[in-house]
């Protein structure tokens, strides 16, 4: 059916690319590229020979040029950016030049600022309509299926929807005394800023982890939650009408807080350059640097994720509660494509972002946030491709 190029080359990327020749009549080539070419042909090495054609290239994600020659080269009929945040804007830049639809998993941010907003990659909606291409916004778990859960629970089981909590919970453990499981630079970035939520047409904000409640998650138990801020709540305030309060909660153990404390105090998590050695540098970009690489977590990760969301509000004139979630269990996710259950449910919701895109399904003109579009064919990829999703119609609440 089609060509997607797939930037990047990280534990994302290498779910993408499993998942992608799991579906060759859709998939049918794909190119991966990244700056480290050699990390590409690893991906490549594992995959070939099945009905997906794969080839590899290398390329500068932060140069537009070399993206635009990549793409002119390659043809493809879609970009799937899972390659950083930071380059965002040169890819949907490419993609304009080119005239090919684009794809990502997470807002663009400034490298030299921890801000997390889509104002950035809102202002390129004109661009996109005028040029007839698509440009789907946060296609991973959170933003992304947690956008879809949303659409779904309003189109299905409520008339009004009036507070949504978003629960990101990993009961996972690799062993290390301390480690992240997706990029440490932009993990630590966001966990270090300031919270905030939404609440009666307003973002109210707070300081940094100092919201905390205990929520008990189905197959999971007891986890202490903590309040931050997430892209998705910028877009569902926006595309929930008649939404009230919107939070994002993600648990934390105290060991790992304990460690980013000591970190924060010694200064090892600021993004503020530093002169060392007659070098400037990011302490944050040095921890980075020798923290365990995420996409070397997959085979000594043992238990489950679960990620989901709980609604209130009114369906046929009375109050309805609603959760709807995802359980992922490690050791199955790194049994089918070599990864831990972080980068499986990123790059899962990946894929099928950019199959709805393919098959025509979601293939509207301008840039797009997930929750736009009709969430019924990306529910039953969900339990097709890996997610399934679990219901409760008497949840507990937070609070």
């Amino acid at each position: 059916m089609g060509k997607a190029l797939i930037i990047g080359a990280g534990g994302v990327a290498g779910v993408v690319v499993h998942k992608c020749c799991q579906v060759p009549d859709v998939f049918e080539e794909i190119c991966i590229a990244s700056r480290t070419v050699s990390k590409c042909d690893a991906l490549k090495e594992k995959l070939d020979g099945g009905r997906t054609k794969i080839q590899t290239a290398q390329v500068d994600a932060d140069n537009v040029e070399e993206l635009v020659e990549l793409i002119n080269r390659f043809q493809p009929d879609i970009v799937i950016n899972v390659a950083l945040p930071y380059q965002d804007l040169t890819i949907m830049d490419a993609c304009l030049a080119t005239g090919v639809d684009y794809m990502d998993t997470a807002n663009y941010e400034p490298l030299e600022t921890a801000k997390f907003e889509y104002s950035w990659q809102w202002a390129y909606r004109e661009k996109f309509e005028q040029a007839g291409i698509t440009a789907l916004l946060g296609s991973g778990f959170d933003p992304g299926v947690t956008g879809v859960f949303s659409a779904h629970a309003l189109k299905h089981h409520f008339d009004e929807i009036h507070t949504i909590d978003i629960v990101d919970a990993n009961a996972g453990d690799h062993g290390y005394p301390f480690a992240t499981n997706f990029n440490p630079e932009i993990n630590i970035r966001e966990i270090t800023a300031n919270g905030r939520y939404w609440e009666n047409g307003e973002f109210i904000e707070t300081e940094p982890l100092s919201v905390k409640r205990v929520y008990n998650l189905p197959e999971i138990g007891p986890k202490d939650v903590y309040l931050l801020y997430h892209e998705e709540l910028e877009s569902l305030a926006l595309n929930m009408t008649g939404i009230k309060k919107i939070r994002f909660w993600m648990t934390f153990s105290e060991n790992y807080l304990n460690h980013l404390k000591v970190l924060e105090n010694v200064g090892m998590t600021s993004i503020e350059p530093i002169m060392f050695e007659g070098k400037e540098i990011a302490p944050l970009q040095f921890l980075k640097a020798v923290l365990p690489d995420p996409a070397s977590l997959g085979p000594r990760t043992k238990g489950k994720t679960n990620i989901g969301c709980i609604f209130q509000g009114i369906k046929d004139g009375e109050e309805k509660t609603y959760y709807i979630y995802n359980i992922c269990d490690h050791q199955e996710c790194y049994a089918e494509v070599g990864s831990q259950a972080i980068s499986y449910t990123t790059g899962v919701p990946a894929m099928i972002g950019a199959m709805m895109i393919l098959t025509g399904k979601w293939k509207k003109p301008g840039v797009h946030n997930i929750e736009e579009f009709d969430p019924d064919p990306f529910m039953d990829a969900l339990n097709q491709y890996g997610l399934p999703w679990q219901e409760s119609f008497n949840p507990e609440l937070i609070d």
